[in-house]
């Protein structure tokens, strides 16, 4: 339970402000239809952390521990300096266009833009971190939805009212305490 609570929480913050959270903005300002695009959202993050969840869970069958425990580490501090780097909205899809329906379209976007994005990193190193992979994908999926089903149905309202720099930095300093957890912690953690 452990890892879907920390898998939730870290995807939501970290998905706060982020492209994918955009694309979610623009796709509702385009299509106006939130439920075929908070559908699309949950299809396309659910197969791409699925697929991010399975690297994960493969990394720790070749990584020896104290070598993964030194990448797991490293890994935590990169995304905490990633999460200080603002995003923005480039191409990602989106010109799809209706030929796909609001549905497909959502779920190719939204698919695209979540490769090599910080999510789906972070999904990888929860799932390398913690030896529950359904867990960590139920967490990662469920904290993208908490992030940007709001957006679609929301809106600019939503936006306005979040401090997204605050958000970042809070979410920069989970990623920093993880990764030192990760490298000084006694071997009795989820990485011995």
């Amino acid at each position: 339970m452990e890892a879907f609570l920390v898998s939730t929480a870290i995807v939501t913050l970290a998905e706060m402000g982020d492209k994918t959270q955009l694309l979610s903005l623009v796709l509702a300002a385009r299509f106006r239809r939130p439920w075929p695009i908070v559908l699309g959202i949950f299809v396309a993050t659910l197969a791409n952390h699925a697929l991010a969840g399975a690297v994960g869970t493969w990394v720790t069958t070749v990584l020896g521990p104290q070598v993964l425990r030194w990448v797991l580490g490293l890994s935590f501090i990169a995304m905490a300096v990633w999460m200080l780097i603002p995003d923005r909205l480039d191409d990602d899809g989106t010109g799809a266009g209706p030929r796909l329906g609001v549905f497909g379209t959502t779920v190719l976007a939204f698919f695209l833009a979540e490769m090599g994005d910080k999510t789906q990193v972070a999904t990888v190193m929860l799932a390398a971190q913690y030896s529950a992979y359904l867990w960590v994908v139920a967490g990662t999926t469920l904290g993208m939805m908490l992030a940007n089903a709001p957006v679609v149905w929301l809106g600019d309202r939503l936006v306005k009212k979040v401090p997204i720099r605050v958000v970042h930095l809070v979410s920069a300093l989970i990623f920093l305490v993880l990764g030192l957890l990760a490298l000084f912690a006694p071997q009795a953690t989820p990485l011995a």
